[in-house]
């Protein structure tokens, strides 16, 4: 008794140390802009950044590529996004994908510039990157306040050099250079805080499983993040399951740092939908996962990103906007938290 009183003493001083996070996957947003495409809420075109910041959102997070290609996320591109957030009092959340392109459970593809490398030469080529690229960002004003090692990394990172679940010691080496990295960078700006983002929202075994391991190798990190879209990761209640499971088995900070939901039929045209894909639906969908997170045990569930808010038209069936650009239900979620 006494042991969970103080636990719950703890969690409510941590939530008055770290704002609940209610934030925004927005990594196109400068992108989609830049090419003419209008936002706008009650009719009226304003700036993404200033909308969603009306709505109560305090977190951007970014991606970051590499040397892409063929889609924006570039270092000067994230930097130019993230200093227009920082003068709108956003926080940030950066995400390193260690790659040129996306990098999720099916995919870890080595950055070209590392081909070839032996996993010795990776590792300081990943530290040193690391370092560099959150020197650039402490330099440019915008240090970010949390930064995630990878993306998804339940199936490890830079295939196949440590791809999960045959090479975690390799594995772990690039988890631990990455976050040497980033303390190395922020210097004496103190280092941010560190996320771990599986994709197991609705599965505490496999949960289990990934943090078990990786704990056993003394990585330290701060947050948890999970992804959770529901017809890849399991119900509503597998989400609270996992969410209690978490809270009690490592009393880390834990946020849903993916999740999203269709405005428009699409991942349900075949078999019984949790909640109509439909504007409405969205919106509901999105205040259930909210719902979730706050009533995590002790106070550890410390927030909720969309991923990829700020898009519309063809490619924006799980963004905030219809295909006109006019701002949809969903957006409304967080005013009864923050307004006054």
């Amino acid at each position: 008794m006494k042991r969970a009183l103080l636990l719950f003493i703890c969690a409510v001083a941590g939530l008055r140390a770290a704002d609940y996070a209610i934030g925004a996957d927005l990594s196109f947003l400068k992108q989609n802009e830049d090419r003419g495409i209008v936002f706008k809420d009650n009719g009226e075109a304003r700036p993404g950044l200033e909308i969603f910041k009306d709505h109560g959102y305090n977190w951007i997070r970014l991606r970051l590529f590499h040397t892409p290609t063929q889609l924006p996320n570039s270092l000067e591109y994230t930097i130019a996004l993230a200093q227009a957030a920082h003068r709108l009092g956003y926080r940030f959340l950066l995400d390193y994908h260690y790659s040129d392109t996306w990098a999720d459970p099916g995919k870890q593809f080595i950055p070209k510039a590392w081909e070839g490398m032996s996993h010795e030469q990776m590792v300081q080529a990943l530290l040193d990157y690391t370092r560099q690229t959150t020197v650039a960002f402490r330099d440019a004003g915008v240090l970010p306040d949390m930064v995630q090692i990878g993306n998804e990394i339940t199936n490890g990172m830079l295939w196949p050099d440590a791809k999960l679940p045959a090479n975690w010691d390799h594995f772990a080496d690039f988890v631990k250079a990455g976050i040497a990295g980033v303390e190395a960078g922020a210097g004496a700006a103190g280092r941010p805080r560190i996320m771990i983002h599986i994709d197991k929202g609705g599965d505490a075994a496999k949960t289990k499983w990934f943090f078990d391991k990786l704990n056993s190798y003394g990585v330290k990190y701060d947050v948890i993040g999970q992804s959770y879209y529901p017809w890849w990761h399991g119900s509503l209640n597998d989400l609270r399951e996992n969410l209690i499971f978490m809270a009690n088995e490592y009393h880390k900070d834990i946020m849903v740092v993916e999740a999203a939901y269709n405005w428009q039929p699409r991942e349900y045209l075949k078999k019984p939908a949790p909640f109509a894909e439909s504007p409405a639906g969205q919106k509901e969908f999105l205040e259930e996962v909210n719902r979730a997170v706050q009533a995590t045990p002790f106070g550890l569930g410390k927030g909720v990103f969309w991923w990829e808010a700020a898009v519309s038209g063809a490619r924006g069936g799980r963004g905030f906007f219809d295909a006109d650009g006019n701002a949809l239900p969903v957006m409304t979620v967080f005013d009864k938290f923050t307004r006054h």
